[in-house]
């Protein structure tokens, strides 16, 4: 008797998208292939191919898959759906995609200009809807600014991998945005004034190198920047620049080394006397914030081309991100001692998700005001008060 045929999969298209959005995810729009993203769904790249005509439409679905769940969720609730309502369908929706997710967060750059602009849109009306919630239930200042802190609490989660129960998490963070968005940015913030070392001056070719690539990679995306346009913005030939690296990837490694450094300098001095685990707490968030805000092409870079770089090169690099996020995490413990270590992890990263969506929205500008709107923000995900 032969064999019964195998039967293609009615929802093959989207088993694709969602293996492509895990990869994406993982390598980045360049690291990530056709091969490998048809081994996931267990067919070949041909196969992949039938479905879709090249790696980057499907790419352009993957970026819009997110957020098109987002707004259908927030479609299927009555128009006058309260604040925590909405903040619930939508993190219910994330966090049952936190392994493709993320890729619009950074990856979209990689979306020529017309998708850019479609992406950027209806992720503009999910704010927009948060932001009249807000607004009609804690209005005070800066709805759309509460709005979209919130919601980088709850993407917050597409960028890591802690383990946690779906439902646990779901409630950590949904508590975190409720709190960033009922949060008055503009009250007044004591503390501590914040010493960020400054980054070091370019003194040898090495570090001119370096200082004109790094703008370079945050504005056009590290794959899309050739070695030609780094040594033409620093006045070298070409063939000259491979004296001082051997490669894009190895300017790329130093840039996210630098800024591992100088994220653990400030730390440090942000530490440095610092005994009362809530005052540690609001240090750490003070400096983080400032130093988003100071070093914002470098701390992009670092965070969204790690994935291009070689695994053995990522690794200790991955390390040091681990152990800063550590030192965030047994402070948030000291300060409130009913968190486990899992759940604090998965604050300090809501935090952090604060910080990204927060200064994009003021586009970053470095101003005193602002770092104090979105430190407060970044505390009260974290669930500590801010000093009186």
């Amino acid at each position: 008797m032969s064999a019964e045929p195998a039967t293609r999969p009615r929802n093959r298209k989207q088993l694709i998208a969602d293996a492509a959005g895990r990869v994406f995810n993982e390598r980045g729009y360049h690291g990530a292939s056709m091969e490998e993203i048809g081994a996931r769904v267990g067919i070949t790249a041909a196969a992949v191919y039938r479905h879709f005509p090249n790696k980057y439409a499907l790419f352009a679905q993957c970026a819009n898959n997110m957020v098109d769940r987002l707004l259908e969720a927030l479609d299927g609730l009555p128009p006058d759906a309260d604040l925590a309502r909405r903040l619930a369908a939508i993190t219910r929706v994330t966090v049952d995609h936190r392994e493709t997710g993320g890729v619009y967060r950074w990856e979209a750059r990689y979306l020529d200009r017309a998708d850019r602009e479609v992406l950027r849109g209806k992720f503009g009306d999910v704010v927009g809807r948060v932001t009249e919630s807000v607004r009609r239930e804690h209005p005070w200042p800066d709805a759309d600014l509460r709005a979209a802190a919130a919601l980088g609490a709850i993407g917050s989660i597409t960028r890591h991998r802690t383990s946690i129960a779906q439902r646990r998490v779901e409630g950590l963070l949904l508590d975190a945005a409720r709190r960033v968005a009922s949060t008055d940015p503009s009250e007044a913030l004591g503390g501590r004034a914040v010493d960020l070392p400054a980054q070091p001056p370019p003194r040898t070719r090495r570090g001119e190198i370096l200082a004109a690539a790094v703008p370079l990679f945050h504005r056009d995306g590290f794959a899309t920047v050739t070695m030609g346009r780094i040594a033409e913005a620093v006045g070298l030939a070409p063939s000259a620049i491979y004296r001082h690296y051997p490669g894009k990837g190895d300017i790329l490694t130093a840039a996210c080394l630098q800024a591992v450094a100088l994220l653990n300098q400030a730390v440090d001095r942000s530490l440095d006397g610092v005994e009362e685990a809530e005052a540690a707490v609001r240090s750490l968030a003070a400096v983080y914030v400032a130093f988003s805000f100071e070093h914002t092409a470098l701390t992009s870079v670092a965070e969204a081309e790690l994935v291009g770089l070689p695994v053995d090169v990522q690794r200790p690099l991955l390390l040091a991100q681990r152990e800063h996020i550590t030192v965030w995490a047994q402070q948030l413990r000291s300060a409130r001692p009913e968190l486990d270590a899992r759940a604090a992890r998965v604050l300090v990263h809501a935090g952090f998700g604060v910080v990204v969506e927060a200064g994009r929205r003021l586009r970053w500008d470095n101003t005193q005001r602002n770092r104090d709107a979105v430190t407060r923000l970044v505390l009260s995900a974290l669930g500590v008060d801010a000093p009186e």
